[in-house]
C-alpha cells in the first residue's frame, strides 16, 4: 500500500515578503510535533517512506528542515516554486502533475504546499472530507489518502486513510 501525505506548511510569521516569511515561534513547535509524528511507526511514519515536493518558499522549506528533514519518513525530495501560490493562483489540481512527474510508483508521496491549494487537492482526491478539512486546511496539518498501487498519482477518489492536526 502506498498514500499521499498532504501537509500544509506551519505558522508562519508576519513580514512584507510572503515568499521569504520564516516561522513562527509556533510554528516551529507545530513543526517538531510533525517530527515526532514522522518519527512514530504509529504516526505519519506509518505512511513512509515519501518522495517529497515542497515549495520553494522559506515556510515550507522550514517546515521541511523542522519536520521531516534526516527521518526516515522522506527517502527523496524536491523543492518547486512552481506550486508556490504567492505570484499566481495554484490550484489543488495544479499540484497533481509535478507530484505525478516524481512519483516513482513504488513507495508513498509528500507534499508541502499552502492554503488554499491544499485544500483543493483535499476535495479533489478525497472520497470524504473530514470535518476539520471541510473548509480549512489548518496549518501544520497532515492529511493522508491511500494510493492505488502501480499507477501513477492521478485525479480519482482515493480513500481518506489519516488526519493529523497539532494540538492548540
Amino acid at each position: 500500500m502506498r498514500f499521499l501525505t498532504i501537509v500544509r506548511h506551519c505558522e508562519a510569521a508576519s513580514g512584507a515578503d510572503d515568499y521569504a516569511r520564516v516561522l513562527s515561534e509556533t510554528g516551529r513547535s507545530h513543526a517538531e510535533w510533525l517530527r515526532q509524528s514522522a518519527l512514530s511507526p504509529d504516526g505519519l511514519g506509518q505512511f513512509g517512506p515519501t518522495t517529497a515536493l515542497v515549495s520553494s518558499a522559506a515556510r515550507t522549506r522550514e517546515t521541511y528542515a523542522l519536520g521531516f528533514a534526516g527521518t526516515p519518513f522522506v527517502r527523496s525530495l524536491q523543492f518547486s516554486e512552481l506550486i508556490y501560490n504567492g505570484h499566481r493562483h495554484v490550484s489543488g489540481l495544479d499540484l497533481l502533475a509535478p507530484l505525478a512527474e516524481i512519483d516513482p510508483v513504488t513507495e508513498s508521496l509528500c507534499v508541502i504546499a499552502h492554503n488554499p491549494s491544499v485544500l483543493e487537492l483535499v476535495h479533489e482526491l478525497s472520497d470524504r472530507v473530514p470535518d476539520e478539512f471541510v473548509d480549512n486546511f489548518p496549518v501544520g496539518a497532515a492529511y493522508v489518502i491511500e494510493l492505488t498501487e502501480n499507477q501513477t498519482i492521478g485525479t480519482g477518489r482515493y480513500r481518506v486513510a489519516a488526519t493529523y492536526c497539532p494540538p492548540a
